[in-house]
């Protein structure tokens, strides 16, 4: 397994309780360390727990629940990387997985540095943090 930098920031990558477990496990597929959020904990977490998990362990959250965009506003933080996939989200689990595979190599840079990244329905927009 590939243990470049780009490699290492884009593999850690959670999947929200609102996605499939299958768009986790075609991740890891598609070589990314990718796990469901239920694998990471108990059931039921709120959403500010599974941010400050999300941040101790260097992981991107991919979820279609914006409120993680007003959470990371209101945070002010800048540690953190969240992409939502509301627009994308009636896909079938592998293609999302895959749609959002292809996006990382060119948002690597974003997403290492903090940043909310929101699938439209032709491109992937990105407001890097801290938010303002």
């Amino acid at each position: 397994m590939c243990t470049c930098t780009r490699c290492e920031i884009l593999r850690e990558i959670p999947c929200r309780r609102d996605l499939s477990p299958a768009a986790a496990k075609t991740l890891v597929e598609l070589g990314h360390d990718a796990v469901h959020v239920d694998e990471l904990g108990p059931q039921g977490v709120p959403d500010d727990g599974i941010m400050a998990l999300t941040v101790s362990q260097s992981r991107i959250i991919i979820s279609a629940d914006t409120d993680f965009g007003a959470l990371l506003a209101s945070s002010r933080a800048t540690a953190l990387s969240v992409i939502l996939v509301r627009a994308i989200i009636t896909q079938r689990p592998a293609q999302l997985a895959s749609t959002v595979a292809g996006h990382l190599d060119l948002r690597e840079e974003q997403l290492r540095s903090g940043a909310i990244a929101a699938f439209g329905k032709d491109a992937l927009r990105v407001r890097l943090l801290p938010l303002r």
